[in-house]
Formats: structure tokens, sequence, C-alpha cells
């Protein structure tokens, strides 16, 4: 569905590009909000881990992972197809399609959540079974955390549809302020309530549930009233369409949007299908550590969704007017600030991996090697930057569909053949080996089919200053003054500035002058 021919990219201009520039001003709000929801995630693991026995948290990570899948599924894809529908019909001149493509998209969202939640709260005791079968005290409780979740999955999918609407006309404001802001501000608040009523009454696991999904009624009527603002900031004066437009516009929006709707629940069931596993083969308290373990995840996920949800309409528009420079400009540029964010914290948590875990409990620190493996494999992840978003905006997205069902294939194998032996090591390995096969897959594809990669020049400074300065020099470090707490707490102390003085000196490569004040208000 790409238009234009494949050829090859021409070579980055001097100095910060328009793109760029406009990426960067929704990007550093986006990425502020996503440290923000990161940190906000962490922090309501850790008051579950420490509020609830280790197989309460586990039902709890569960639940939540089963909500956050039947989600997933219930948006049909449309957090692709209403960003890449909305910036083609605006480049190509066919603005007066908008209206009809948002019904398009969200009709049938409301529709499906409603269907799916009814099926999670009739299916709950069965689900509750499989992943809780340590005793029928838990069993129940996670029954009812599942049916307090199900109650809540129709404001979820509608919340994440109409926050992609406002992202299709790029506005990232109410992204951020509603979803990471906003959302996790409120989860937090209302789980630590959860937490202090626990000083007089018993936890409950479908009262933190419940604190958890609560947020969403706001979020959605916020997020509804942003959207509608949006479209009539962008609509046409007068303008009308023909039934046959309309129909052809349903048609080709479903056959770009199908395959990416089964894509985007694979996608999920890679992140999270896992945990459900790990409690069904390993137990709940199996889960609980693996969850644990692999929570500073979501904040390699947020900065890469804060990255790539800023550059996602401007490289739908390069690539649907064949603009390949542009489209190979606008990727290697957000891997490049993608690295630069992320590489620090993955290697980071390689170092500290126990001293992170005893945060959560001394009970935890047994998922250390889960940790550092699935550390090692966001390395993989983020160097390749946006290559699923990349993949889907020029127009592949039946290759994007094959690529992640082959690496949940991969992760449910493993999973099925580690876990018994291995408990949330064998998961991780399960998990690792999907990460690294959904992210090389599309990389050959893009670069095959469209000749579009990540390596440029940014990518690979920052790549090098982040191993050089929070890989190799901690090493040295604590090589020097030990591997206790204080000196790693040197060795961090040693880093830190060394890379921001490596990120100032290597600016120009790494395109950093688009964040500046000048630039920003150029954008805006």
């Amino acid at each position: 569905m790409t238009a234009g021919p494949l050829t090859d990219p021409a070579p980055p201009a001097a100095g910060p590009g328009p793109g760029a520039r406009g990426a960067a001003r929704g990007g550093l709000a986006n990425m502020a909000g996503s440290a923000l929801a990161g940190a906000t995630g962490v922090a309501v693991t850790w008051i579950v881990a420490r509020s609830l026995g280790r197989a309460e948290a586990g039902a709890f990570f569960s639940a939540t992972a089963a909500f956050v899948l039947a989600g997933g599924l219930a948006k049909l894809g449309t957090g692709t197809g209403l960003v890449y529908w909305p910036a083609r019909l605006r480049a190509t001149g066919r603005s007066h399609l908008l209206g009809p493509c948002l019904r398009a998209g969200l009709g049938p969202v409301v529709g499906f959540s409603l269907l799916l939640a009814a099926a999670v709260w009739t299916t709950a005791p069965g689900v509750a079974r499989i992943t809780a079968h340590d005793s029928p005290a838990v069993v129940a409780a996670h029954t009812e955390g599942l049916r307090v979740l199900a109650a809540f999955i129709p404001l979820q999918a509608l919340t994440d549809a109409l926050l992609t609407v406002t992202r299709g006309y790029r506005w990232m404001r109410p992204t951020v302020l509603l979803d990471r802001v906003l959302r996790s501000a409120l989860q937090l608040l209302a789980v630590a309530a959860a937490a202090v009523s626990t000083l007089w009454v018993a936890a409950s696991l479908p009262v933190f549930a419940l604190a958890w999904a609560a947020p969403y009624l706001p979020v959605t009527l916020l997020a509804g009233y942003a959207a509608r603002r949006a479209y009539l900031a962008g609509r046409p004066r007068g303008a009308t369409s023909e039934p046959a437009e309309r129909r052809r516009l349903r048609r080709d929006f479903w056959r770009f949007t199908g395959p990416r709707a089964l894509a985007a629940v694979a996608q999920l069931a890679l992140q999270r299908v896992d945990v459900l596993l790990v409690a069904a083969f390993g137990g709940l308290g199996a889960a609980a550590v693996y969850a644990v373990a692999g929570r500073f995840v979501i904040l390699i996920q947020f900065a890469n969704q804060g990255i790539s949800q800023s550059f996602q309409p401007r490289l739908a528009e390069a690539l649907s007017t064949g603009d390949r420079a542009t489209a190979n400009r606008l990727y290697q540029v957000a891997t490049g600030w993608l690295v630069l964010v992320t590489w620090p914290v993955n290697l980071l948590v390689i170092l500290c991996a126990p001293y992170y875990l005893r945060i959560f409990g001394g009970e935890y620190v047994a998922g250390t090697p889960v940790v550092r493996l699935l550390a090692l494999a966001m390395l993989v992840a983020t160097g390749c930057g946006m290559v699923d978003m990349v993949l889907a905006m020029a127009g592949r997205t039946s290759l994007n569909l094959a690529n992640v069902l082959i690496a949940l294939a991969v992760t449910i194998g493993l999973d099925v053949l580690l876990i018994p032996r291995w408990g949330a090591m064998g998961a991780a390995a399960g998990l690792a080996g999907a990460i690294v096969a959904n992210n090389l897959l599309p990389l050959i594809q893009v670069f095959r089919g469209a000749r579009l990669h990540p390596f440029g020049p940014g990518t690979r400074a920052a790549a090098l200053l982040a191993i050089g300065c929070f890989g190799l020099l901690p090493r040295a470090v604590t090589g020097l003054a030990g591997d206790g707490p204080a000196g790693l707490a040197l060795a961090v102390a040693v880093a830190a500035p060394a890379f921001g003085l490596g990120a100032w000196l290597l600016r120009g490569r790494l395109e950093l002058g688009a964040f500046t004040r000048r630039n920003l208000q150029e954008a805006s």
C-alpha cells in the first residue's frame, strides 16, 4: 500500500529538519509523561508487592495482564489505523473523509469491547482456577478481581482509541496529560489508598483491582472531549462525502487495520501472556517474582511509545507520499533518541539488579537472572528502534502480523518447555527469544522492502556513548571499589556526568538541537 518507488534514501541533511523539530516538541512532552507513567507503574508494583502476599500479588498481576490483553483485542488494531488513515487522507487531499474514517474505526471498538467484557466476566472463575490453583480462597479473590477489571475493559479500549485519534491530528498533549500523567497519578493514589486501608482491614485483591482500574472512567470522558476538539479543529468547512467514497474508505480502512488488529493482540500477548503461563505452570508465587523482575521493562516501553507516537503521523505522511529520504531520516533520529534514553536504564538495571529487586522485598531477589536477561533483550529491541511501527506505516501490516505471530509462537513454545523446569527464568528466556525475533525480522523486511534502517550517525553515537559510560566505566569503578552498594553508588556518580558531557559533545550527531527553545518554538 506504499506510494512511490522504493528508492534509496538521500543522506540526511545537516541540522535538525522540520520533522525532527516537530517530533521533538511532542516527543519531549511524551518522554516526560512516559517517565512519570513508568515511575508510577513501578511504584504501584512496589505497593502491591508489599501489601499483598506473594500469591495474591501474583493473582493481581495475572488479572491485570488478562485485562490488558482483553483491552488490546478490543481496540481491533485501531492504534495504527486511526493514525495512518487520517495522516494519509490529509496528505493526499481527502480531508473531507476524516469524519467517516473516525466513525469506521471507533464504532466497532465500542461494540467489541462490550462483548469482551461480558466474556471475561463469564469466564473469570475458569481463568482463576487455571492460574490461581494454590487455594480456594485465592481462586475466589482472583475471580472477583477479574470481574472488577472486566467492567472497565470498554473504558480502557475506548480511551486508547480516542487518544489515538488525537495523535492522528498531531495532538500529543492529550495522550501525555490524560494517559501518562492523569491516569498514572490517579492509579498510584488509588492503589496507595487501598494499601493504607490494609492498616485497619485485611488486604483485598478486588479492592486493589478496583483502585487500579477506576481512573479509566474520568480519563475516558476527557479523552472523548479531546478527540472531539481535534476533529472539529481539523474538519474542512462544508465538506461532504459520497456514499461510495465512505464504503470504499471503510473497506480500505479495515483491509489495512484488520491484520494490525491481530498483530496488536499478539504484541500484547508477547508482553503479558508469560505472566499467565508462569502462574499456570509455576504458581502465583513464581508469577509474582517474574512480574516484579520484569517491571522495569515498562519504563523502556513507555519511552519507546513516547518517542514513536510523536514520529508516527510524520512518518505516515512521508511514506504515503513516497518521501523515503524523510522517512529514513525520521526513523534514524527517533532510534538515536530512543537508544540515548533507554540504554543507560538497561545497563544500570543489569549492574544493580539485586539491589533493584530488594526494594520490593527480599523474596524477589531470586529474580536477578530474569532482570539481566530481559535487559539484554531490551538492548536489542531498542537498538532496532520503532521498527514495527515503521513496517506498519509502510503499509506492510500483513508482514507485521506474521512477525508477531512467529514471535508469539517462540515465547509460548519456550515458556511451555522451560517454565516447568526453570520457573520465572524459563519465561524470561521465552520472552527474550520473542523480543529478538520480533525486532530482527521486521528490521530485515523494512530494509529489503523500503531501504530504511535505524543505524544512522545518531544511533551509533548514542549506543557507543551508553556502552562506554554505563557499561565499561562502571565495571572499571566497581573493579577498584567493589561491587557493594558504595561501589555501585560511586560508579553511577561517575557515569552520569560523563554521559551528560558526552551527549553535549555529540549533540550534533544526536540532533539534540531539535530540543532547543528556538527550534521547539518554530515547530509549535
